[in-house]
C-alpha cells in the first residue's frame, strides 16, 4: 500500500502532505527530525491519510493536494473537524 498523508505541527498549526509506502516509518521520521522540510515544526500529529495501491495514484494526488488550492481548500473542509481537535 501507499499513503497520502496530512500532518499538522503543534508548533505552528500548520499542514504538510506527504506520501510513504511505509505511514508508521515516515511518520517517526518527521517528529524525530529526520526529514528536512519538516524538521523544525515537530511535533506533528498526524490528522488524515488515504491508502492506495499504486504508487502512481498516491504521487498523483500528493501532487493535486499541492499543487491545486481547490483540491487542499476541499480537503482541508473534509477534515475541519478533525483539525480541531488539534488546536
Amino acid at each position: 500500500m501507499f499513503y497520502v498523508y496530512v500532518l499538522r505541527s503543534q508548533k505552528d498549526k500548520n499542514l504538510y502532505i506527504g506520501y510513504s509506502e511505509d505511514l508508521r516509518r515516515r511518520f517517526r521520521e518527521h517528529n524525530q527530525g529526520k526529514v528536512p522540510s519538516t524538521k523544525n515544526r515537530a511535533p506533528l500529529n498526524l490528522v488524515y491519510y488515504e491508502a492506495y495501491l499504486a504508487v502512481s495514484d498516491a504521487k498523483h494526488r500528493e501532487n493535486m493536494l499541492k499543487r491545486f488550492s481547490a483540491s487542499y481548500v476541499h480537503l482541508k473542509k473534509r477534515i475541519r473537524n478533525s483539525l480541531a481537535l488539534f488546536k
